[in-house]
């Protein structure tokens, strides 16, 4: 929109001149008669277009400037400078910020207006425009305005309203695909569909429905079903209808291609109706294949039809090359009868790619283990390993086991493709692969795939560190993350204490970089800021490389440099000169996510500081809440829209500050959110609005728009969801009458429904219902529609296997893999009866999922680990395995049962030290039972010892602590820093901490960031000596581990500098501990107040903290910069 800013110069300039009266008004092109007449009533959008049209035919001059001028002066229009400027801006605000006029002015253009805008707006490859010595910069207007959320909305439904009847159908076409592709917003609702041309040419018709068909996934289910419908009634009308009747098919094999995934919402008795020689010639086509693999949302009913079709054309179903070209509809292949072995494993080859189906997973996996029996027919699982595709997951861990070390080495090629092994068999595997290669090399690693994750700790330690450093930038290191942090700590341990760390730190990428520690770093030469692009940075690490690094690198190249400006403090976001901040802020506020709620209260600070007049209004929610005040009328907008582009808690850590924030958003919509514009303009701030605003301000035009954003919702409130659930109601009815369509778009929030509801949905849709289900977390967040889910999946199902012997399972249901896999977190359900009655094969099949299961009490995991030791044999025979697969069932053994297991392992121990539920009782079984099984001392542990220790490590005595050797400690100290142990713990941590950076007193920001919770062991008089400048560097968690009676000693100028993150993580006993003078610090740190340091260069014209923004009107403050506060106010220099 910047280039109507721009007309309003060229129109003020033409105020400005001097009139020559000689000339005839007469002279002046009818074009640019019409513009200026439309300058006088004030219509500066025509204006703008009509000058346009204008040039890209005519030359302009100074003497047409003067003709404007002399026909100005004949009609009399005589402008002051203050009025044309006050009409000018007065229309732009309420053009620029209000999509609903844009569209209105739009409306009102004539064709030739509304052809010249679409030119410019979609055609033109001009980077800039040129009115007389006026040079626009377009690139940047088009960007600015396909930013804009409101403005791309406009033009999406003027598009629709007008193009089609004012440009080609293929440009129109064209216009609404750039649209569409650029907006993170999806217009597509199904009342806009019904806007939708019925008459196209062809070309405009196949490329309208290539851009449906790409973005389908971003469509809603109801909007899908609805282009559906308009895709069916454009290809009907191409048939001859003269022959078309009810017993012929429209569905010819060109309209399934143009169909694409939309194919998938034929009814089925249309599909049956498909002519032989047309499916026939569907399957034939080159890119069938490609098209059948993205239909991931089809139903084993509609796939099963289509098949039946393919089989009927004759197509031989059991031939690999037919077998090849059905796509995903080959996981629901159902003719099983005399199959032979060869045909079993071509269909298991092609199943690979059906873990990309939504849904029906357990489906899929009952027939790929009945094709894994036809494949294995008189062979054993030695023979065809390497030809059963990803069916091999679905193997039990004895079935694993049985395999021999060579046939692992010659399958090794197609079980590194297959993704989704559980972790213990990915130990069994690499264990029989690498006992039969004997010697662990970058070579035999790098053959290995996602199996590299079943590779032992110590086996990573006792590589050559060459060859680790060549594995961490090979192949392989795509799958370094899925390590565990052992197993990370294990390779990093090893390079950096034997090898060449300093030539292979610029190999560590990713998220593997962040487990160095940061006494590591300090050993090391030789950085640069190249090296750090790629890389994943804690801000302790941040800190340090930024500051080292900054000796010999521009602050522009560190501040574009990934990471690296995590390590930004605010002393240097202070000492940045004016120039130099303004022309870089783009980076920070491109890297918002990285920063910390203090950098951003510091970036506020200095916007204001330097340039108060500019700031960008998300900012003004960053600093005390007074400062608010200054949003209002033409800055609503652009706060609004900023804000909901924001993470909230990134700019108000505190509930007060929140609420104040939230309260100006509703002042700005004027108490309402009105309709699909307010929902645009909301983006993510939709999820914080206030239960009451949500029940009587939103209309239901808004709930519609509004239904995907509250999908996404991370932390709704019980309120909240209450509301939600009665404008779902509102909207779309009583679930009775809900389609199946409506059911998927309303997603996880169907668990706001009361059980009576969720009866109906799940009777009605229960697949549907099954999917959701799976996608909506923890049974606390949705016990009613896990306890539906479960119901309706036992209610399916036979109830009884009538060949269990055993006595007190006669008559109880016993769950089965199916139910299993379709429950997940409904497994929570299973009563404690039901679980000890479920068969051996049952429960070694499933024992990973079943101990991924959040909601199990005591009793049922305690039967889960009575099963484990019946299946499995006693205790002591377990291998590391059995323990890793065990998942949450192992909270069940008891002290005596964890000193009977086999815990020699640091990958066994690790896979324990995962739960966070273990009683200090059985903490210390398990430390002691690691401690002599394995032979060690806690003197002699390594860095991946004490990581793969994790939670465990609380169990330690100050003696044990004291003993763990420095360097190993120091390794792993980020990692410790993570634990909430007890306050004497964490006492003793902080001992061993000093022996690593010295004594507390000497530590700085980077040092109190990477040690986390150790901080909280600090004793009084090492709290009151911390520099106040360091408390902002505390991590939050570490502020709740400082007991109150300690944190009661903090002084109020070092709690009045913890930053906003830190002051919302104190606790409501330290608060509680805390005096008059604390408490008013404490409130000021909560709202961003600014602190005072030494560092802190005072301006008497800054305000500061705690004083209120003088009065005189709010300052020009805009969402698009500092350019157009100086166009409002005449100073922009063109």
């Amino acid at each position: 929109m910047s280039s109507l800013l721009k007309i309003c110069f060229l129109l003020i300039s033409m105020t400005c001149a001097e009139i020559t009266h000689s000339h005839n008004s007469e002279d002046l092109p009818p074009l640019l008669q019409k513009a200026v007449e439309e300058v006088i009533t004030g219509k500066y959008l025509n204006a703008l277009l009509d000058i346009l049209h204008f040039q890209s035919s005519n030359v302009w001059t100074a003497d047409t400037l003067t003709k404007v001028m002399a026909y100005f002066h004949a009609q009399d229009a005589v402008f002051t400078l203050s009025s044309l400027q006050m009409s000018i801006k007065s229309y732009l605000k309420s053009l620029l910020y209000q999509p609903r006029q844009l569209l209105s002015e739009f409306q009102q253009l004539d064709q030739q207006q509304f052809q010249t805008a679409m030119k410019y707006l979609f055609n033109s490859r001009k980077g800039r425009l040129e009115m007389g010595n006026i040079i626009l910069d377009w690139d940047k207007t088009r960007e600015r305005i396909f930013q804009s959320p409101g403005v791309n909305r406009t033009l999406f439904l003027i598009t629709l309203d007008k193009c089609f009847l004012a440009l080609s159908a293929l440009d129109c076409v064209d216009i609404l695909s750039q649209v569409l592709r650029v907006s993170v917003v999806n217009y597509l609702q199904p009342d806009v569909i019904g806007s939708l041309p019925n008459v196209l040419q062809e070309d405009a018709f196949r490329n309208l429905s290539t851009v449906f068909k790409d973005l389908y996934d971003k469509t809603s289910a109801n909007t899908q079903r609805a282009l559906y419908g308009w895709m069916k009634q454009m290809l009907q009308k191409s048939c001859n209808m003269s022959e078309f009747n009810e017993s012929v098919s429209w569905v010819s094999a060109e309209n399934l291609w143009i169909l694409g995934r939309y194919m998938v919402h034929l009814p089925l008795e249309d599909i049956l109706k498909i002519g032989i020689n047309e499916i026939r010639l569907f399957i034939s086509y080159d890119n069938a294949t490609k098209q059948l693999d993205t239909v991931y949302d089809i139903t084993p009913e509609l796939a099963q039809a289509f098949l039946e079709r393919i089989n009927s054309s004759g197509f031989d179903m059991r031939n690999a090359s037919t077998v090849y070209r059905l796509g995903l509809l080959v996981c629901f292949y159902d003719d099983m009868e005399q199959m032979d072995s060869a045909v079993a494993r071509a269909l298991l080859h092609q199943m690979i790619k059906c873990n990309q189906l939504r849904g029906f997973q357990a489906e899929v996996q009952k027939l790929k283990s009945q094709l894994l029996n036809i494949a294995m027919q008189n062979q054993t699982l030695n023979d065809v390993l390497g030809s059963l595709s990803d069916a091999v997951v679905g193997l039990t861990s004895s079935e694993l086991e049985s395999l021999s070390p060579e046939a692992v080495h010659n399958a090794i090629a197609t079980l590194n493709q297959v993704s989704g092994w559980a972790k213990s068999q990915a130990m069994i595997l690499s264990s029989k692969y690498l006992s039969y290669e004997k010697v662990l090399s970058f070579y035999n690693v790098s053959q290995m795939g996602a199996l590299v994750t079943g590779i032992s700790t110590q086996a990573f330690y006792s590589m050559n560190p060459k060859e680790l450093s060549q594995i961490i930038r090979g192949t392989t290191s795509q799958y370094l993350s899925d390590l565990s942090p052992a197993q990370q700590q294990g390779i990093l341990r090893k390079i950096t204490a034997f090898g060449d760390f300093s030539s292979s730190v610029k190999y560590i990428q990713g998220a593997f970089f962040k487990d160095i520690s940061l006494s590591d770093l300090w050993k090391q030469t030789g950085y640069n800021s190249s090296m750090m692009k790629e890389k994943e940075l804690r801000r302790s690490q941040a800190l340090y490389l930024y500051e080292l690094l900054s000796k010999k690198n521009s602050p522009v190249d560190l501040l574009s440099t990934g990471h690296l400006v995590k390590g930004v403090t605010c002393q240097l976001i202070e000492s940045m000169g004016a120039d130099f901040f303004l022309n870089n802020f783009k980076i920070f506020e491109k890297n918002l996510h990285l920063l910390s709620p203090y950098q951003v209260n510091c970036l506020a600070w200095k916007f204001w500081k330097v340039s108060n007049a500019s700031i960008p209004p998300f900012l003004l929610s960053a600093l005390p809440t007074e400062y608010l005040e200054y949003v209002s009328g033409p800055l609503c907008v652009p706060f609004i829209e900023s804000l909901g582009k924001t993470e909230m808690d990134l700019l108000n850590p505190s509930l007060r500050k929140k609420n104040a924030v939230l309260q100006k958003v509703q002042e700005c919509l004027n108490g309402s959110i009105a309709d699909e514009f307010d929902v645009d303009l909301l983006g993510n701030l939709i999820c914080h609005l206030p239960p009451a605003f949500l029940h009587g301000r939103m209309s239901l035009k808004a709930m519609a728009i509004a239904l995907p954003q509250f999908k996404l919702c991370r932390q709704l409130s019980h309120q909240q969801k209450t509301e939600i659930k009665y404008k779902l109601l509102e909207f779309y009815g009583s679930p009775n009458n809900w389609t199946a369509e409506t059911t998927s778009d309303v997603g996880p929030l169907i668990a706001l429904l009361s059980k009576g509801e969720l009866n109906v949905l799940a009777e009605k849709f229960p697949d549907i219902i099954l999917q959701i289900a799976k996608t909506v977390g923890p049974l606390s967040s949705a016990e009613e529609l896990l306890s539906t889910v479960f119901e309706s999946v036992s209610n399916g199902t036979s109830s009884i296997d009538s060949s269990l012997t055993r006595s007190d399972c006669l008559g109880t249901r016993a769950p089965s893999s199916d139910e299993i896999i379709k429950l997940a977190e409904a497994n929570v359900f299973w009563s404690v009866q039901e679980l000890k009655c479920m068969d051996a094969g049952t429960f070694g099949k499933n024992v990973e999922l079943l101990g991924t299961v959040s909601g199990f009490n005591s009793s049922q995991l305690i039967a889960l680990k009575e099963k484990a030791k019946q299946v499995w044999g006693s205790l002591p025979g377990w291998k590391s395995y059995h323990i890793v697969s065990l998942g949450r069932i192992a909270l069940a053994l008891t002290e005596r049962e964890i000193e009977a297991l086999d815990l020699r392992s640091v990958d066994t121990v690790s896979a324990l030290g995962q739960q966070r539920e273990w009683t200090p009782a059985q903490a210390r079984s398990i430390l002691q039972g690691f401690l002599e099984d394995s032979g060690q001392t806690i003197g002699t542990l390594k860095s991946f010892d004490l990581v793969g220790l994790g939670a465990i490590l609380c169990a330690l005595n100050s003696t044990e602590i004291m003993s763990i050797r420095t360097a190993e400690f120091s390794a792993a100290v980020a990692r410790v820093g993570l634990l909430c142990c007890s306050s004497p713990v964490l006492r003793q941590f902080k001992k061993m901490t000093e022996s690593v950076f010295g004594t507390a007193a000497g530590w700085n920001g980077s040092v109190l960031q990477e040690i986390g919770t150790i901080a909280g062991g600090l004793n009084e008089d090492e709290l009151k000596a911390l520099d106040k400048n360091l408390m902002p560097y505390f991590q939050p968690i570490a502020i709740r581990r400082i007991p109150s009676e300690i944190f009661q000693a903090l002084s109020p100028e070092q709690i009045a500098n913890l930053g906003p993150e830190n002051a919302a993580a104190v606790t409501r006993s330290q608060r509680e501990h805390l005096n008059g003078p604390q408490l008013q610090s404490l409130q000021l740190a909560l709202d961003g107040a600014q602190s005072s340091g030494p560092e802190t260069e005072k301006d008497d014209s800054t305000p500061q903290a705690g004083q209120t923004p003088a009065p005189g009107g709010a300052p020009c403050l805009s969402g698009f910069g500092i350019w157009l506060c100086a166009a409002l106010t005449l100073h922009l220099p063109f």
